[in-house]
């Protein structure tokens, strides 16, 4: 049986739309974070780290890359033991 990755659809700064795989998401500290890819293709994949920065009253969530070096380090430990417990296909 085949499954669908969930995508969704980013509209950056510029306007321009932006489409990414979603592999897996958790929620870290009240903070939820989604583990993206750009591109199906294993060669030419590359994954983000994307947190969860709208408040609670915001319609649409808001995402912003992850790029401090202590919180990516900890948010990609969590992901990669919730990935060692799954087998990506």
């Amino acid at each position: 049986m085949e499954s669908k990755t969930d995508e969704i659809i980013f509209t950056s700064e510029d306007g321009e739309k932006v489409v990414f795989q979603v592999i897996e998401q958790t929620r870290l500290g009240g903070t939820n974070y989604l583990l993206v890819t750009t591109s199906q293709d294993e060669d030419e994949a590359e994954a983000l780290i994307l947190k969860d920065i709208s408040e609670e009253t915001e319609e649409e969530a808001i995402y912003n890359i992850v790029e401090d070096d202590d919180e990516l380090e900890s948010v990609a430990r969590i992901f990669k033991e919730l990935l060692d417990d799954i087998q990506l296909l």
